[in-house]
């Protein structure tokens, strides 16, 4: 796993932990970690002959970035490149929050920090990765999707202009936004507990949820898939919160699509508009980050504008409401009532149990006329002992 597993270690007693592979560099919430990630080889001469060949013009912007495991090898790669590129800028790997708010022209980002002196921030720099192609490339791409992306692969020698279409990700993307729009019961998978700030952004989603007058369920599953998803078919979208690599899981494969946090609040927060920025940390949402956004107040129902959804055409809520989860209602007289009725008032799931034809085995007690218990049949479905076969 790239996160620390820092539940593991609590259970253990421990004071540290030593994290060994590969990491999304994601806080802990506790404990000091010591990050070992290994060391790759990196022809450094293919490197650099790669890169002059991808930026032909030495006054080109770029920042490099890597993945952890050449982290050790950037030094000598800097060496290379500086007295060549005078604009090119090498970024650090940070373990942890550094103290403190990043200062003006610096970026602090994925465990990743670096200066940016260009006129227009990072919108005027091309991004250099040396690494394989993997999650956390797509999440720098996403994230910066308005840099020209360039990658070396160690493995292969291979330089190549990165060719994923981010503009069709960022549909696909936008697409399932519209789909939180319009879904009603919103699962919340719990992805990670050791991320620091996985709480306040749980009781943010569901605070959001409540407000947007939709109804959640929070859900510990682990590492999900098609099977387990498949479960909670009364679900009509979950939000995996998890750490900025896992985030953008693909949900092709999935009964009902899964969104990061960042889509549900554009799906759901009528104050935060889209910007062309992305973000997969969300730790970004949370009160105080760079892109926190404040719920705008409650607007009455007959004062709202009307929306209507890309996907259905129909008519659907756009507004946020203010008014508490529904509740039983109190009775002092001693009735009998049916509970599946009762429940389907507030739980989703009861409401999706009463509408379907077969709820499950029935006992059917004193239904049932008693009787001594008897051989059944013996043998597969396919040829039972009791059964004649035909002769060929």
């Amino acid at each position: 796993s790239c996160c620390v597993d820092e539940v593991a270690a609590e259970h253990a007693g421990a004071e540290a932990v030593l994290h060994y592979g590969p990491a999304c560099l994601s806080p802990c919430r506790k404990l000091p970690v010591l990050h070992i990630f290994g060391q790759q080889p990196l022809d450094i001469g293919r490197c650099t002959e790669a890169f002059r060949e991808l930026y032909p013009d030495r006054q080109t912007r770029v920042v490099v970035l890597s993945d952890v495991v050449y982290a050790h090898m950037m030094g000598e790669l800097e060496q290379q490149l500086c007295p060549e590129y005078p604009n090119i800028v090498f970024s650090r790997v940070v373990c942890g929050d550094p103290p403190g708010s990043a200062p003006p022209g610096e970026v602090r980002q994925f465990g990743r920090q670096f200066p940016v002196e260009a006129l227009g921030g990072l919108q005027d720099c091309a991004m250099f990765y040396v690494g394989a192609e993997g999650l956390a490339l797509t999440s720098f791409m996403l994230t910066w999707n308005r840099c020209p992306f360039s990658s070396f692969d160690p493995a292969t020698g291979c330089g190549r202009r990165e060719t994923l279409n981010v503009n069709r990700a960022l549909m696909r993307r936008l697409y399932l936004v519209e789909r939180a729009r319009d879904a009603k019961v919103v699962g919340i998978l719990v992805g990670t507990l050791g991320v620091a700030g996985y709480l306040v952004v749980l009781q943010h989603l569901r605070e959001l949820l409540r407000r947007a007058g939709k109804r959640s369920y929070m859900l510990a599953v682990g590492k999900p898939n098609p099977a387990k998803l498949a479960n909670f078919l009364e679900v009509d979208i979950f939000v995996l919160v998890a750490c900025s690599q896992n985030t953008l899981l693909d949900s092709s494969e999935f009964y009902r699509p899964i969104v990061t946090p960042y889509e549900l609040e554009l799906a759901c927060n009528p104050a935060r508009e889209w910007t062309g920025n992305y973000f997969t940390d969300f730790r970004d949402l949370l009160p105080g980050a760079c892109a926190h956004v404040e719920l705008p107040p409650a607007v009455p129902a007959a004062e709202a504008i009307p929306d209507v959804s890309l996907i259905t055409g129909e008519m659907r809520a756009a507004h946020l409401c203010d008014h508490p989860s529904p509740q039983l209602p109190p009775s002092t007289t001693l009735a009998c009532r049916d509970q599946t009725r009762a429940l389907a008032e507030i739980s989703p799931a009861a409401s999706f149990l009463e509408s379907r034809s077969w709820r499950g085995l029935e006992q059917q007690l004193g239904q049932t006329p008693v009787s001594k218990a008897v051989q059944g049949r013996r043998g597969i479905a396919i040829a039972y002992e009791d059964e004649g076969h035909e002769q060929p």
